[in-house]
């Protein structure tokens, strides 16, 4: 069964592209036709490539890695940062911060410098500080947070990237190229799909648009991670009951070893016989 269908991709104005002066060659498998100067996306391939880009997504989730969101463009900011939240996945929709990737310990040093200024708050440590000082701090504090409080809990390399608009997105997209990392993305017709591991041909600039798609493959996320949760538990029942078995052993073996060892009730020991010499007197 498809994750999205024709009618409701159509609704959501997915199947809008550029104006045909403005695209790019490398779409022309995804496009089906052209009306008043637009181009106008195949809607059918759209459903099969969202299925595709949406089960990948399902088993990364469910192998316990992160997908890293991006989206820095106005219309799709907010829809980014309401989906990834809720599935608990890192995003970037601010600037991108060059070298994310490619130089993640930097990045990393960076985040860890927004804990330590939180610690540093909590234990009053700052409160000897002029005011001017505590500003300047304050301000640091919230520019960091701005551009990198979303990805905190990225502790390493996400396993994948999903990127909306890939035009904007090229120095992420770069990244991600350089260092294998599979990358999942919303492609228009002046964009060029080579560099994307699962093109997801649609309107890159409706709100409708980005919705949809970013729910469906949400969706898939939230199954992976709810089918991870659900082998956990197996796993850890399977344990506890394999634990239990190990204790139980030894209990057996040893009410075995003491039946062994403890004698039958002893029987009677026979009179002894008389000597041959006696009886014969």
């Amino acid at each position: 069964m498809s994750r999205t269908n024709f009618d409701q991709l159509l609704q959501a104005g997915c199947h809008f592209g550029h104006l045909k002066r403005k695209w790019n060659p490398a779409m022309a498998p995804y496009i089906f036709m052209e009306r008043n100067g637009i181009h106008i996306i195949d809607l059918n391939k759209t459903v099969a490539k969202i299925d595709e880009a949406a089960d990948a997504l399902k088993q990364i989730a469910k192998s316990g890695k992160k997908i890293l969101f991006v989206a820095t463009k106005k219309q799709a900011k907010d829809i980014v940062a309401e989906k990834a939240t809720s599935v608990n996945m890192p995003y970037v929709i601010e600037r991108w911060p060059g070298g994310m990737l490619t130089n993640f310990p930097t990045i990393r040093k960076a985040v860890k410098k927004m804990t330590n200024i939180d610690k540093l708050m909590a234990d009053g440590t700052f409160s000897n500080l002029s005011k001017r000082e505590l500003l300047q701090i304050t301000r640091q504090r919230a520019k960091l947070e701005k551009n990198l409080g979303s990805i905190a809990d990225l502790t390493r390399l996400p396993s994948a990237l999903f990127v909306v608009d890939v035009l904007k997105e090229n120095i992420a997209i770069k990244e991600a190229n350089r260092l294998g990392i599979p990358v999942f993305a919303m492609v228009d017709t002046n964009s060029d799909p080579n560099g994307i591991d699962f093109v997801i041909p649609a309107n890159d600039d409706a709100k409708d648009s980005i919705d949809v798609i970013l729910t469906a493959c949400c969706q898939a996320i939230a199954e992976g991670l709810e089918e991870r949760k659900a082998e956990k538990a197996d796993e850890k029942a399977a344990a506890e009951q394999a634990e239990e078995a190990a204790e139980a052993k030894p209990k057996r073996a040893r009410k075995a070893r003491k039946e062994v060892e403890t004698p039958a009730a002893e029987e009677p020991a026979e009179a002894p016989e008389e000597p041959a010499e006696e009886a014969a007197e």
